[in-house]
């Protein structure tokens, strides 16, 4: 376990130039004072390992020090075969370049691990794209891309769900979210999260930008989509549920909400429970989202909503009703 965490600090300083204790410690996940004896002991092995001193510093490698490191685990190998998408890469232009760096690594490993990564490549395949729905390949992606890779800034005409825009924007990073892109872009010192298939016109400009230090894509990412769900479904409805209809419910809500749903343990003489559910903004976004589980669900609260229910079924039934007449 010692020898793996050590070989995992001495990969980490190389790739990052400089980390700090506390972050070794998080990735190790062993304590900082752990890491304090780890370094010790590479550096009494003759590893050219400092640390710089300050609110700024951190453990580093010596200029120049490069630690060669060609042996892979059975499942280290398999897993950069199963990392292989070939459809955003093909989005991005990258997917020749993708299939040549794996042919590459395939006849780099040893034959036993290269059998592990075949077998890998032939019995798992990953799927992007949400069930019923297709992966996106906007028009300008690749040149979005490309800015975000050279740092340098992007001019684009966006329409937004209001209007048109045009925008100026510093290009931090692109997400893959269901097989649709999303841009992380600055603009005014904000970031602010972009569809990149509504992006109607795009040009790369020379300006380069200055990357914000402490951006970390993942992180913002993670951050914006839970603060989007959020905004989507800020209210919650009293609903009672058949059997059948907690099922749908699970089968049917977003992930966000069906963490969030609430139902309760005991149910009634016919097996019907109550849940508190969270919904839309408005009553008629409610609405549709709880028509959907059909006769086996009866919104209780708020009466606002229950109404907005019943005035909806009321006209779909004389809608019904009358081209059955006709």
């Amino acid at each position: 376990m010692r020898a793996s965490r050590m070989l995992s600090i001495l990969t980490t300083l190389q790739a990052k130039g400089q980390v700090t204790a506390p972050e070794l410690a998080e990735a190790c996940e062993v304590s900082v004072r752990t890491i304090y004896r780890d370094i010790d002991a590479l550096a009494a092995s003759g590893v050219p390992v400092y640390a710089d001193r300050g609110a700024e510093g951190g453990y580093r490698l010596l200029d120049g020090y490069r630690v060669r490191l060609n042996g892979l685990s059975q499942s280290e190998a398999g897993a950069l075969f199963l990392a292989g998408l070939p459809g955003p890469a093909a989005a991005l232009g990258l997917d020749a370049a993708m299939i040549a760096a794996q042919n590459k690594l395939m006849a780099a490993l040893p034959a036993n691990l290269r059998e592990d990564a075949g077998r890998m490549q032939e019995r798992f395949h990953l799927d992007a794209p949400g069930w019923f729905g297709e992966t996106e390949e906007p028009t300008h992606l690749r040149t979005i891309a490309g800015a975000a890779l050279r740092g340098t800034l992007i001019r684009i005409r966006y329409q937004s769900w209001r209007s048109e825009k045009q925008r100026r924007v510093a290009p931090l990073g692109l997400v893959l979210k269901g097989g649709s892109w999303y841009l992380a872009g600055q603009v005014d010192g904000s970031v602010r999260t972009y569809r990149v298939a509504r992006v109607l016109d795009c040009k790369a400009l020379d300006d380069s930008f200055d990357r914000p230090a402490d951006f970390d894509l993942a992180a913002y990412w993670r951050d914006a989509t839970l603060r989007l769900e959020a905004e989507m479904h800020p209210n919650v409805a009293v609903v009672r549920l058949s059997p059948s209809g907690v099922k749908l419910l699970d089968a049917l809500s977003q992930p966000y909400v069906r963490a969030r749903t609430q139902i309760e343990e005991t149910a009634d003489a016919d097996g019907w429970r109550i849940a508190r559910v969270p919904t839309g903004k408005t009553s008629w976004h409610a609405a549709a989202e709880l028509l959907r589980l059909g006769a086996e669900a009866e919104v209780l609260e708020p009466s606002d909503l229950r109404e907005k229910i019943a005035e909806m079924t009321r006209a779909m039934a004389a809608r019904y009703r009358a081209a059955r007449k006709a």
